[in-house]
């Protein structure tokens, strides 16, 4: 529903887009509510909303409703781009399609096609909405920054698309059906109101604390209650109050309301008249009255707030409905200024003796102290309006009408009233006490702070699956129920959290295990430790906290095990010590205990960068993050995946800039949220004072004259000695841009376990004895040991080769791996975008298990004809393994057509076109859309490149480039220019032993290396 002034500038705009839903057969319903003049008397020649308002009506009755509809979108197309609609525009539709109408009688002063004209003027003044342009999706409001002519269309489709999936969730649970209006449906949800306020609804809400007071004040006794303190004020108007209900019964009371006002003024009597109207509708509402006179207080200006007072203190509810009543009429008020006595005003069935005595001894004390509270504790302003719900403050008002009261208590009841009355009634208060004490133990609770909503747990049985702890007797306790599937990753946190929670505080636990009724396996691989501990502890010094410590007791000793952590988002963790290798700990084996030792490296700085012009992420753009003394200390580049970026940094205050060369030269920093600094400053500040995520938000904007230019077309031009961007996490200071100016050979490979970076060492010095082109080797930091970290930088010192240890921490919003094997096939895949610096054009990846015999230049060198990586198929020469090439029949048969399935120990990538066609992002997005199913992606980082290859192209090497023995005959062995020791399915021989009998160089590499690592353990020893 949309309302509208016709008038307006984007009026039009509204009613073409309904024009164009209505023709595309969008399903939905739409419906325009015009405001207009409701003027009794106005000429539509003079106005085009009330000209339009009453063609539709001649229309309608001469045609119908739809034709009327069609005639005021011709109006609009009339409407230039920028305009509003005229009545020329008008009559030249009406003349047009009705050339024989009256169209003077149609338009004019006494039209008879009138009818309606001010209904829509006075449902929208009902409604609450704000100012025009305003429209309704199945009654909720579109926000103001949405109503755009341009936006709202988008706005619309996706709400109907959140719309049908909330009517589905309400079919399949049988609460809507063909027999249910869908409207009516909509109407009886709990949320509905009948009226929009902003007061009412709004998030800011401000209470007033009641307490209670040991010693009964007379709220007339105004030298004594002006000594009081803000709660004690609160206190005796509370115990003084009277209030006017529907009926003289005794009930509790869930909502109480006060109105504050100068009732002696117009404004005071209507809210109080308005109050009267919602009490006539309403069950759960007791209404008090406080006077805030605008003036000094004197008896001449105060006879109606004195009448109004009486009232309350010498009757009830019905006669003193009625009586009110009578004295917020204007007339009654006229009169009394006239010299007319107030007793003349009393109704049938008052007592008008007891009356007339209180008011003529009631005096202004009474008005003195209301004036008191209203200015020391509400904060008004003399003669300000204001209305209070249960300790809620509402003001200062304007106008507060009786629909706005209707919501009041919507919103008051449904929210906490009715909950905390079911436990006063249930603790047998009196209608008056316990009325008072719903309402100022709401005005406590929620004055606090929200947390999360308590969802009470209704438990028929406790006999079975129920482990139950009993608090300790006498003392108070917390009530802690668990609810766990034991065989999960989440009951083994839990089973720590709540023996740590017992520990620390009395508790009643009753921990319910919820089982899955049949498994078709384990579903836990792997023992865990919460660290978590309920005081700190110290070591032996008795000065310095004691680390904290996982331990591990009574494990198999049969099994391979792997230790691994799981850390926050947010933390760069790494082991820095061990007693033997991480990866592969066999119990049976290791003598005494298995040790590890991680640290705490870096605390990630994260964020979301969009471009303020197009709302799209800048792909490619670079930041670097530093300090005052030094701006450059780590940098990266942006995804297009939700516009992503990370930084490494650790705790204090950093500055983030766009990095100089093309980033800074094409874009500036338009604003920013969650950080440091002054939105529009362009160096941005983010101060990490604690251990959690600190995630932001960076708008950038492209210069007035670079708006036609591209970060990516010319991503590696930059100013002489400057890298251009480096967007891995570098282990060292990063060195001048060598990998552009020199002809360096970048190899890339990952490993984890010492078996693997043995293999490791033994494929790098393969690559370098068939090479005579300087050679840098990235490995990924994430998963090496604290034994390899040693030992490269001594290999790199003896066979003159750089290397780089680059970190990227896995983001929290791509689909989590939970097997380390799995999760480093993906670092092979899913990161080749942001793991390298701009300047590195290409890159080889060889896996650690692979031994090269041929220069690699040559490969890197290899045209790839366009596409972003090149990868060797599987041979198809060894006949006898035909019944494990799963890649020729089922899914990748007919996927790849009469494409080859391709093998991931070796690929070359050229990064420059990778990262121009978005090759990464769309990467991410397949895997994001497969992963999420445990029969996708058997091999990770090969299915992946492989199930994309139509979207992203792979270049198919030459045969020569990998050949394997599990699948390759023996006669191409000869040609072979790297050997990779695959997993053979049908022998399952083990790797040491096949490579020293498929490579015989291996046992040379692998006895060079071994002499050169117990020279180096010599070293430093001596």
């Amino acid at each position: 529903v949309l309302f509208v002034d016709p008038v307006q500038e984007d009026a039009c705009d509204y009613v073409k887009m309904a024009e164009l839903f209505y023709h595309h057969y969008v399903p939905v319903r739409m419906g325009f509510v015009f405001i207009l003049s409701t003027k009794e008397e106005i000429d539509g020649n003079e106005d085009a909303g009330i000209a339009l308002w009453r063609t539709f009506n001649y229309i309608t009755e001469e045609s119908d409703t739809s034709q009327a509809f069609t005639s005021i979108t011709n109006m609009c197309h009339e409407v230039k781009d920028g305009s509003i609609l005229t009545v020329n525009h008008v009559k030249d539709v009406l003349r047009s399609e009705y050339p024989h109408a009256d169209v003077q009688s149609i338009l004019g002063v006494h039209s008879e096609y009138d009818e309606g004209r001010k209904a829509g003027a006075t449902f929208y003044k009902k409604t609450g909405l704000g100012p025009l342009p305003q429209a309704l999706f199945n009654g909720v409001p579109i926000s103001k920054e949405e109503m755009g002519a341009a936006e709202l269309e988008a706005v619309f489709i996706q709400k109907i698309v959140d719309a049908t999936g909330f009517f589905q969730r309400a079919v399949s649970m049988g609460l809507l059906n063909d027999h249910i209006n869908a409207v009516d449906f909509l109407m009886d949800q709990h949320d509905v109101v009948s009226r929009i306020n902003p007061t009412v609804l709004g998030a800011e809400r401000r209470y007033i604390h009641f307490g209670f007071t040991s010693v009964p004040f007379d709220v007339e006794d105004f030298s004594t209650f002006s000594f009081l303190d803000s709660q004690d004020k609160s206190a005796v108007i509370s115990d003084n109050m009277k209030y006017l209900t529907k009926t003289d019964e005794g009930a509790l009371y869930a909502v109480t309301i006060w109105i504050i006002a100068d009732f002696d003024k117009p404004a005071g009597r209507r809210l109080l008249s308005n109050a009267l109207k919602h009490l006539k509708t309403s069950s759960h509402t007791r209404v008090g009255i406080l006077n805030n006179p605008s003036s000094k207080i004197k008896e001449d200006n105060t006879a109606i707030a004195r009448g109004i007072l009486t009232a309350f203190l010498t009757h009830s509810n019905s006669n003193l409905k009625s009586f009110l009543s009578k004295l917020t009429k204007e007339e009654t008020a006229k009169s009394l200024a006239a010299g007319t006595k107030i007793v003349k005003f009393l109704i049938p069935g008052m007592d008008d003796d007891t009356f007339e005595k209180k008011y003529n001894t009631l005096g202004l004390d009474i008005i003195k102290t209301h004036q008191m509270f209203c200015q020391e504790v509400l904060k008004l302003l003399p003669g300000q309006m204001a209305v209070m719900s249960n300790g809620r403050v509402l003001g200062p008002l304007d106008e507060f009408y009786a629909e706005d009261f209707n919501l009041l208590e919507k919103i008051t009841y449904s929210t906490s009233a009715e909950k905390i009355k079911a436990i006063v009634k249930e603790m047998g208060n009196s209608s008056k006490n316990g009325s008072d004490l719903i309402m100022k133990i709401d005005a406590l609770l929620s004055s606090s702070p929200k947390t999360e909503v308590r969802q009470a747990a209704e438990l028929l049985k406790e006999q079975h699956s129920v482990v139950k702890v009993d608090p300790q007797q006498n003392e108070s306790f917390y009530d802690v129920i668990a609810i766990v599937d034991p065989l999960t990753r989440e009951a083994q946190k839990m089973a720590h959290i709540l023996i740590v929670l017992k520990d620390i505080i009395n508790v009643k636990l009753r921990l319910f295990l919820n089982c899955r009724s049949k498994l078709s396996e384990v579903p836990l691989k792997s023992f865990y430790r919460f660290v978590l501990e309920p005081e700190i502890t110290y070591g032996i010094n008795k000065h310095l906290p004691s680390e904290p410590v996982a331990k591990f007791l009574e494990l198999p000793e049969s099994p391979l095990l792997t230790l691994n952590m799981i850390t926050p988002e947010s933390w760069l963790v790494e082991a820095v010590n061990s007693s033997c290798d991480l990866d592969n700990i066999h119990l049976q084996d290791i003598k005494g205990t298995v040790t590890a030792e991680y640290e705490l490296e870096y605390i990630l700085l994260e964020g979301h960068c969009f471009d303020v012009t197009t709302g799209q992420p800048p792909r490619g753009l670079q930041f670097t993050l530093g300090t005052k003394n030094n701006p450059v200390m780590v940098d990266t580049i942006v995804m297009a995946n939700l516009g992503y970026f990370q930084l490494k940094a650790n705790p204090g205050a950093w500055t983030l800039r766009l990095r100089k060369g093309r980033s800074e030269e094409i874009y500036q920093i338009f604003s920013h949220e969650g950080t440091d600094s002054v939105a529009d400053l362009t160096d941005v500040i983010v101060v990490l004072n604690n251990f959690r995520s600190k995630i932001i938000k960076v708008q950038v904007q492209k210069k007035s004259a670079k708006m036609n230019e591209d970060l990516l077309t010319d991503g590696t031009t930059g100013k002489k000695g400057n890298r251009e961007s480096v967007t891995r996490f570098s282990e060292e200071i990063p060195t001048e841009e060598k990998e552009k100016k020199s002809d360096i050979l970048n190899i890339f490979s990952v490993a984890s376990g010492h078996l693997y970076e043995r293999f490791l060492r033994i494929m790098m010095l393969s690559v370098l004895r068939h090479t005579k082109t300087p050679v840098k080797f990235w490995f990924l930091k994430n998963y090496l040991s604290p034994t390899f970290k040693d030992i490269i930088p001594h290999m790199a010192k003896k066979y003159g080769f750089e290397y780089e240890l680059v970190q990227y921490k896995w983001p929290r919003w791509l689909y989590q791996q939970t097997e380390k094997q799995r999760i480093i096939w993906g670092y092979k895949i899913l990161f080749l975008d942001v793991l390298f610096p701009l300047a590195v054009d290409k890159i080889i990846f060889v896996d650690a298990d692979q031994i090269v015999r041929s220069d690699l230049k040559e490969l890197r060198d290899l045209d790839l004809n366009g596409a972003p990586y090149g990868y060797t198929p599987f041979c198809d020469s060894r006949k006898e393994m035909d019944g494990y090439r799963f890649w020729k029949s089922g899914y990748w048969a007919s996927h790849l057509g009469k494409r080859k399935y391709h093998i991931s120990a070796l690929y070359v990538v050229d990064l420059k076109k990778f990262r121009k066609i978005a090759a990464g992002d769309r990467l991410r997005g397949q895997y994001q859309a497969l992963s999420q199913d445990p029969n996708s992606l058997s091999n990770l980082d090969q299915d992946l490149p492989n199930n994309m290859i139509h979207q992203v192209a792979i270049k198919s090497l030459p045969q020569e480039w990998l050949w394997c023995e599990t699948w390759c005959d023996d006669e191409s062995k000869k040609k072979a220019k790297t050997i990779d020791l695959c997993n053979n399915p049908k022998t399952k021989e083990p790797k040491l032993k096949a490579a020293a009998r498929i490579v015989p160089e291996w046992v040379d590499y692998d006895s060079e290396i071994r002499k050169l690592i117990q020279q180096i353990e010599k070293d430093k020893k001596n």
